[in-house]
C-alpha cells in the first residue's frame, strides 16, 4: 500500500503543503497559472525551483518559466526511444521550499523508484518540500468512467482521488467551453494537425461543458467536507447557509408524499440543494407511523436524489431541530397539524408551533395538505417521565378527592352515600392512570377518610357507628386499591409494547438501510451516529486504550463480535435505548463478517475461474486438436504405406494436407500459449511507432485461401500507432478471419482506420449475421465461438486472444453494429507521439 499523502513526517519537521491547480479539460490554463503562483512566491523571497513543466510548446506558457530555476531533468531509454523524467533524486538535493511538478497523474518511464509521478511527489513532500502541481478532472479514479462515457475516450492514467482530497490547496482552474475551444482553434493546445480532430470528438461544447460541471461538483463537495469537519472540530453547533440543504419530516402518515414534493421543489430552486428525509422515533412508540408508508416514502425519497434517516428523540422538536443542525441544514419542512379543535385545546400547542418556535437560524416552511385537521389518534396518557408522573400524581391524589368532596358537598342530599362512593372511586383511578399505584394508594386513603369523615354518620367525626358502613367503607378502599393496580399495570404493559414498538421501528429503519444497500461498516456507524444523535460513532479494537472524553460528554461501549467495540461519544442514552444499540452493534457484526466473507470469495474467485478455464480448454482441446493431428497423421502414414504407390499428384496432395494440418495445429498450441502468458501476465511485448498500412499486407498473407474479398481503406491516412507489429499483426489477422468466416459469399469484409483524439481506431467490417447487444462481451471470452455451427473453426480463442493482445499493448478491443447487419470489432490504439507531448496526458 502506498502511505496517505502528506502525512509522513519530514526528517527535520513539518511534511511538505500540497497545493493543486484541478482542470476541467487540457488546454484551461492549469500550467500556466501554476508557474504564475511559482514566479508570485519567488517574488516575495520564497526558495522555488521547476522540478518539472511541461508545456506543449504553447509560447506564453513557456514565457511563465522566465525567471525561475529550472532543474535538469534525469533521461531514460524505453523502447529504443530516449525520454526526460522529473530528476527526483535532483529536487531532494537542492531541497528548495517549494517545486513545481506538472501533470501528477502521469506515469513514469521504467527506470525510477516510483511508477507513478504522484509517488514521487509523495516522497517530496515526506522530506519537508511544498509542491504545487496540476491535474485534470478526467484522471480522478472515481469519475474515470463518467469521463469515458462523457468523452468516449478511456483514461489510462488515473490517480486515487484521495491524493488529491487530502492536498491542503485545490485551486480550480475554470474556463467556459467556448473559450477553450477558441484557443484550440487558435492553436494554442494542440498542433494544427490535431485540431479538427480534437473540436469534432473530445472538445465537443457538450463534452466540455460536462466536463466543467463535474470538476465544479467535485470541488463543492470536497470544501464541504472541509466545512464539516471545521464544524465538527470546533463544535460549531449554528447553521452556516453555504449550501441549501433541505430537510423534510416524515412521520409516516398519509400527507408524507405530498411534503417530500414540495421539498424536492424547495432544494431544486436553490440550483442543486441537498434533500434530506428524516423520521423522528418516539422511544414511547407513539410516532404513530405507518411502516407500509415509510418505506413507500424512502423510496420515493431516493429515487428522486435525497437521503434518508431515522433519528430517536422523545421530544420531536428538538430531534427534527439537533438532525437539521448537524446536517447544516438551512430549511425544514413539515405539515400542517392533522389534529382537529377538539385535539388542539386537550393537548395544546403542537410540533409544528413548537419548532417554529425553537427553530433560530433554520427556516421552518409549514406546508397545508388534505389531510390538515381531520384529526388523529389521541395520545395515550401516562408518558410523562417518571419523576413528574410521581410528583403528578402525589398533588392529584391530595387535591382531586378535596375537589371533588367540595363538589359534593354543594350538591347536597341530592346523592346518596353509594353515587358518592362511586365518584370519589373513578377520582381513584384517574389518579392511578396520573400517577402509578402510589399515588393511587394515597388518594385512595385521603378519599376514605374524606367519605368518613363529610358522608358517613356520624357527620363531621372519623367514627362509623353502622357496620353496613364499616364494610361499605372497606369495601371501597379494596375495590380503590384493586383498580388503581390493575390500570398502572396496564399502563407499564402500554409504555413497554409502546418501547418495543420503538425499538422495532428503528431496527426496521436499519434493516430498509441493509436492503438498500447500505451494508459499509462506514455507512452503518454513521446511520448509528444520526439515530442516537450522538457526536461520533467508531468501530475500535477492544484491545484500543481508553481515550478520556470531555466531562460533558458520555461514552458508550457496546461489544461487536469478538475483535471490535462500538464506541459512541455523545449525550447520555437511557437504558431503554442500550438494547437497540445492542442491536444496531449486531448489524455491525454482521457488515464485518460480511466484509471477510466477500474477501475470502474475492480470493478463491481466480481460482474457480482458473478452474472453468481449464475444464473450457481440455473439452475444446478434446476436439480441436485431434482434427488436425487426424488428418496429418493419416496423410503420412499413406506415404510411408508401401503397399499403395502413390502418383506425384496425389503425393503432392497428402504433402499439402499434412502441412496444412500441422499450420493449423501450430496456429492452436500458439495460440493456447499465448494465452496461458497472457493470464500469467508474462508475454513479452515490445511497443515501437508502427503503421497499420506496413502490418496489414502481412496479416493478410498469414490468412488461408478464402473466396470473400478483403478491402482495406484509410490505412495510409492516419499517423503510426504505438504497438507491437509481431502481435499487432495476429490482432488484425484474428479480426480479418472472424469477419471473413461469417460474411457471406461475395460481401467484401471492409478494414477501414480513423484518427480520434489521441487513439488510432481500426475498424474490421462484416455483413454476417451479427451478434444480439447480449452477446457482444460474451464474444470475447476463452473457447467461445457464438454464431460458430463449423466444429473445424477452431478453439474460440481469436477473439479472447486478440482482446488480451490489444489491452497488452494499451489499447482496446469491441463489438459494434454494422450499420445495415453484421458486426464491426473496433480496435482503439495510442497514437504515436510526434513530439514529448504525446507521451504525458494533457
Amino acid at each position: 500500500m502506498t502511505r496517505s499523502i502528506g502525512t509522513a513526517a519530514a526528517p527535520g519537521g513539518r511534511p511538505g503543503r500540497l497545493k493543486v491547480f484541478l482542470g476541467a479539460a487540457p488546454g484551461v490554463g492549469k500550467t500556466y497559472r501554476m508557474l504564475d503562483e511559482g514566479r508570485r512566491r519567488a517574488r516575495r523571497g520564497t526558495d522555488v525551483v521547476v522540478a518539472y513543466a511541461e508545456c506543449h510548446n504553447r509560447p506564453h506558457t513557456e514565457e511563465m518559466l522566465v525567471g525561475l530555476e529550472l532543474l535538469p531533468r534525469t533521461r531514460r531509454q524505453y523502447r529504443g526511444r530516449e525520454f526526460e523524467e522529473m530528476d527526483l533524486d535532483a529536487v531532494l538535493a537542492r531541497r528548495p521550499e517549494v517545486a513545481l511538478v506538472d501533470e501528477l497523474p502521469h506515469t513514469n518511464i521504467p527506470g525510477g523508484r516510483h511508477a507513478k509521478r504522484w509517488q514521487d511527489v509523495e516522497e517530496l513532500l515526506a522530506a519537508g518540500i511544498d509542491v504545487l502541481t496540476t491535474v485534470n478532472i478526467q484522471h480522478l479514479e472515481s469519475l474515470n468512467d463518467v469521463v469515458e462515457k462523457i468523452t468516449g475516450v478511456p483514461q489510462r492514467e488515473t490517480l486515487p482521488d484521495e491524493i488529491v482530497r487530502r492536498a491542503e490547496q485545490i485551486e480550480l482552474v475554470d474556463m467556459p467551453a467556448e473559450a477553450v475551444r477558441r484557443r484550440m482553434a487558435h492553436g494554442n493546445i494542440y498542433g494544427p494537425d490535431k485540431v479538427d480532430a480534437a473540436l469534432s470528438h473530445y472538445f465537443r461544447v457538450g463534452n466540455l461543458t460536462a466536463l466543467r460541471e463535474l470538476a465544479l461538483l467535485w470541488v463543492a463537495g470536497r470544501v464541504d467536507e472541509t466545512l464539516q469537519r471545521y464544524r465538527s472540530e470546533h463544535a460549531i453547533g449554528g447553521v452556516w447557509e453555504t449550501r441549501e440543504r433541505v430537510v423534510v419530516a416524515l412521520t409516516g402518515g398519509p400527507e408524507g408524499e405530498t411534503l417530500i414534493r414540495r421539498a424536492v421543489r424547495i432544494a431544486s430552486r436553490a440550483s442543486g440543494g441537498d434533500l434530506l428525509a428524516v423520521h423522528v422515533v418516539r422511544s414511547d412508540g407513539l410516532s404513530g407511523a405507518s411502516p407500509a408508508a415509510l418505506a413507500s416514502q424512502r423510496k420515493l425519497v431516493e429515487s428522486l436524489g435525497g437521503s434518508f434517516h431515522s433519528v430517536v428523540g422523545d421530544h420531536v422538536p428538538t430531534a427534527l431541530l439537533e438532525f437539521a443542525r448537524a446536517e447544516n441544514a438551512t430549511q425544514l419542512v413539515l405539515g400542517t397539524s392533522r389534529r382537529n379543535r377538539l385535539e388542539h385545546l386537550l393537548n395544546g400547542r403542537g410540533i409544528g408551533e413548537t419548532t417554529v418556535e425553537l427553530s433560530g437560524d433554520i427556516d421552518v416552511h409549514m406546508v397545508t395538505h388534505e389531510r390538515m385537521g381531520r384529526g388523529r389518534r389521541l395520545a395515550v396518557s401516562g408518558v410523562r417521565a417518571p419523576l413528574v408522573r410521581r410528583i403528578a400524581g402525589a398533588v392529584a391524589a391530595v387535591l382531586l378527592p378535596v375537589l371533588l368532596t367540595v363538589a359534593l358537598r354543594g350538591v347536597g342530599s341530592g346523592l346518596n352515600l353509594t353515587s358518592q362512593a362511586l365518584l370519589l372511586l373513578l377520582t381513584v383511578v384517574g389518579v392511578a392512570a396520573i400517577g402509578g399505584v402510589g399515588s393511587a394508594l394515597l388518594s385512595a386513603v385521603t378519599a376514605s377518610l374524606l367519605l368518613n369523615y363529610y358522608f358517613i354518620p356520624p357527620i363531621g367525626e372519623f367514627t362509623i357507628t353502622e357496620p353496613n358502613n364499616v364494610l361499605a367503607l372497606a369495601a371501597f378502599a379494596i375495590v380503590a386499591v384493586t383498580v388503581a393496580a390493575i390500570v398502572d399495570r396496564s399502563q407499564r404493559l402500554a409504555r413497554r409494547a409502546a418501547n418495543a414498538t420503538a425499538e422495532a421501528e428503528t431496527l426496521s429503519s436499519m434493516a430498509g438501510n441493509i436492503l438498500g444497500g447500505d451494508q459499509a461498516v462506514e455507512v452503518l456507524l454513521d446511520r448509528t451516529r444520526e439515530t442516537f444523535g450522538m457526536d461520533s460513532a467508531e468501530l475500535l479494537p477492544r484491545t484500543a486504550p481508553d481515550d478520556e472524553a470531555p466531562d460533558d460528554t458520555a461514552v458508550l461501549k457496546v461489544p461487536v463480535g469478538e475483535n471490535s467495540l462500538l464506541v459512541l461519544r455523545g449525550r447520555r442514552l437511557p437504558a431503554s435505548q442500550h438494547r437497540v444499540v445492542t442491536a444496531f452493534a449486531a448489524h455491525l457484526a454482521a457488515a464485518l463478517d460480511r466484509a471477510r466473507l466477500a474477501e475470502t470469495a474475492a480470493e478463491v474467485e481466480p481460482v474457480k475461474a482458473a478452474d472453468r478455464t481449464r475444464t473450457a480448454l481440455l473439452a475444446a482441446v478434446s476436439h480441436d486438436l485431434r482434427t488436425p493431428l487426424a488428418s496429418g497423421l493419416a496423410a503420412v502414414t499413406s506415404l510411408r504405406g508401401a503397399d499403395v504407390e502413390f502418383s506425384a499428384e496425389d503425393r503432392d496432395e497428402l504433402l499439402a494436407t499434412a502441412e496444412e494440418s500441422l499450420i493449423k495445429l501450430n496456429r492452436l498450441v500458439d495460440n493456447l500459449l499465448d494465452m496461458s502468458r497472457l493470464q500469467a501476465g508474462a508475454l513479452p511485448v515490445h511497443l515501437q511507432p508502427t503503421g497499420f498500412e506496413d502490418v496489414m499486407p502481412l496479416a493478410l498473407d498469414s490468412l488461408p485461401p478464402t473466396s470473400v474479398p478483403v478491402q482495406t481503406r484509410g490505412l495510409d491516412r492516419t499517423g503510426e500507432v504505438i504497438a507491437d507489429p509481431p502481435l499487432l499483426e495476429r490482432v488484425i489477422a484474428n479480426l480479418v478471419l472472424n469477419a471473413v468466416r461469417h460474411s457471406p459469399e461475395g460481401r467484401p469484409v471492409l478494414v477501414s482506420a480513423s484518427t480520434l483524439a489521441h487513439h488510432v481506431e481500426l475498424r474490421v467490417t462484416d455483413h454476417g449475421p451479427g451478434l444480439p447487444e447480449q452477446d457482444r462481451d460474451r464474444v470475447f471470452e476463452p473457447f467461445q465461438r457464438l454464431g460458430d455451427h463449423d466444429n473445424n473453426a477452431g478453439l474460440g480463442l481469436g477473439l479472447a486472444l486478440s482482446r488480451g493482445l490489444a489491452e497488452a499493448m494499451g489499447g482496446t478491443l469491441t463489438a459494434e453494429d454494422t450499420p445495415g447487419g453484421g458486426l464491426t470489432m473496433v480496435l482503439s490504439l495510442p497514437a504515436a507521439p510526434t513530439s514529448r507531448e504525446g507521451t504525458d496526458s494533457a
